[in-house]
């Protein structure tokens, strides 16, 4: 179905290319994961499936891609737009329309169907995705998971017989995800869909995968099944490192798996206690918020929302698309609509509520790195963001490039930020914010994007911001992150508060948010992989 022929693309950058003498082949009806770190070409390899690159891409490419016997040198993307379907990473950029049903029938309209077809496969696909309630929605208005499901959808209208999906999961919660993911190998498997997808959660995708194609980062591409690849490489779903820890061959690809596998480690463990809880914070928070309500057109997001946030913790807002974490954050930091509570932060002249601030004022009490980072960049160069956020702030010249480099080193200054990865943008939003040291931050899904690596990096760049006495909060689906930072973890449903508690207290009671090493080895209330390193391992 898809055939990569010696092909190398270079880049007008003078850089590396992203793809060097790559040859492969990849079947009608799999299911094709992409791995790699963040900047290592992953979406080079995605776009050139249907012709994104090079036609609207630039650079060059040598050899040939075929796509159902189509050579994309002589057929551009509009040639394909039958057989291929792609989801990119920001799907609020893809879209055309005004609505989410709309947004559904586009693909069809373009393709010429017959109206009663369109309805037809609206329906289902409003089905198959659980998004039947969001029909008549204005597409601005949902939550990013909500977005991509839909961006997803308008795909799958069109019935293409090639889907690639970059990151479909990142912003999706974690029973969200597994009903896309569900979806999507119903297609390869009952239809025949050829699905090649780059994720960096390999834990929600890998079990699903026939293949998997990790890119180093040198141009190469590995093929080989899952756990062949994986075996070899240090980019690895905590599974995958549980599965070293304990000497496993091979390695377990899925949480059923492992469990048949690990009697002997649970009776290791038998008698050892997981590392205890951080100590309990002090009593006057840094932030309170009474009452918080934030209301939309036929709906109210939050409604009437507490919430004491204490120095040096670091806080996890959870729960499913649509439960108002995104809109609390943004009452909260108050650039977003707040219709009744109040919020006060701890100031040097007594407490203040940073909605009623100027803009650059209001950074100084609470930062807010939104799901679309990009929205906080505006200049032409890396090195221009950096430097403006550092005259801003009134910081010493360089502040905020030594923060950028902590989370994604070696950054090109010359860079424009949209040419950044979503990763790489990420960071660079993360920095412009953290230089005006606020003693609040919040980070709405902040490891989109984020290889394991890079998420290893900003997990201590956030730790070190609480031990330095500031307080931050992940609005995040990302269990595993959670598992491994968060001190408190605050479940939202609905627009209200349904759990809040310490970290093992509330996700070892949750099936939907446990992570994997929980689930392995329930009911033994362990979380992370390191820490069970730490106790079978105490030098």
């Amino acid at each position: 179905m898809i055939t990569f022929d010696r092909v190398t693309v270079r880049y007008a950058d003078g850089g590396p290319p992203p793809l060097r003498n790559v040859t492969l082949r990849i079947e009608e009806g799999e299911l094709c994961l992409v791995a790699g770190r963040t900047g290592a070409g992953k979406s080079t390899l995605l776009r050139a499936v249907n012709g994104l690159v090079p036609h609207f891409t630039g650079g060059t490419l040598h050899g040939t891609v075929t796509v159902d016997g189509r050579d994309t040198r002589r057929h551009p993307p509009r040639d394909l737009a039958d057989t291929v379907g792609v989801v990119g990473q920001d799907p609020l950029s893809g879209f055309v329309t005004d609505t989410v049903e709309e947004e559904l029938a586009y693909g069809m309209e373009q393709l010429a169907l017959p109206p009663a077809v369109m309805r037809k496969r609206v329906e289902e696909t409003l089905d198959l995705l659980g998004i039947a309630e969001l029909r008549g929605r204005a597409l601005r208005t949902l939550s990013g998971g909500q977005q991509q499901r839909v961006a997803i959808g308008a795909v799958l209208t069109s019935h293409p017989r090639v889907l690639v999906l970059d990151e479909p999961t990142s912003a999706l919660d974690p029973t969200a995800a597994e009903d896309v993911l569900a979806a999507v190998t119903r297609l390869v498997h009952d239809l025949g869909v050829t699905v090649v997808l780059a994720e960096h959660r390999l834990e929600r995708v890998v079990q699903y995968a026939d293949r998997l194609l990790y890119l180093p980062g040198d141009g190469r591409v590995r093929d080989g099944s899952p756990a062949e690849v994986l075996a070899g490489v240090d980019l690895a779903p905590p599974l995958v490192q549980l599965g070293r820890l304990a000497g496993w061959t091979p390695l377990p690809l899925s949480v059923r798996d492992a469990r048949r596998r690990a009697g002997e480690l649970r009776r290791r463990l038998d008698g050892v206690d997981p590392p205890a809880p951080r100590p309990a914070p002090d009593a006057t928070p840094t932030l309170t918020a009474r009452r918080i309500v934030v209301r939309y057109p036929g709906t109210v997001a939050v409604a009437g929302v507490d919430l004491d946030l204490h120095a040096g913790r670091v806080v996890a807002l959870m729960g499913r698309n649509g439960s108002g974490k995104s809109s609390l954050l943004w009452a909260v930091q108050g650039s977003g609509p707040r219709h009744g509570g109040t919020v006060a932060v701890a100031g040097p002249d007594g407490p203040v509520d940073p909605g009623t601030l100027p803009p650059g004022r209001a950074r100084r009490y609470v930062g807010l790195v939104p799901q679309t980072p990009g929205d906080l960049l505006y200049l032409e160069t890396v090195d221009a963001e950096c430097a403006q956020a550092d005259r801003e702030t009134g910081s010493p010249a360089g502040t905020c490039r030594r923060l950028l480099d902590q989370l994604a080193p070696a950054l090109p200054g010359d860079r424009h930020p949209r040419d950044l990865s979503e990763g790489q943008r990420l960071a660079l939003a993360l920095a412009v914010q953290l230089t005006a040291a606020p003693p609040v931050v919040l980070l709405d899904e902040p490891t989109r994007g984020l290889d394991y690596h890079a998420k290893r990096q900003f997990a201590a760049l956030v730790r070190e911001l609480a031990d330095a006495g500031r307080t931050v909060v992940l609005a995040t689906h990302d269990v595993e992150l959670v598992a491994t930072l968060a001190d408190r973890v605050v479940v939202l449903a609905d627009g209200e508060v349904v759990a809040d508690g310490g970290t093992a207290e509330i996700m070892l009671a949750s099936p939907a948010f446990a992570p994997q090493v929980a689930k392995v080895l329930a009911p033994a209330p362990w979380l992370t992989v390191e820490q069970l390193t730490s106790a079978l391992d105490p030098a």
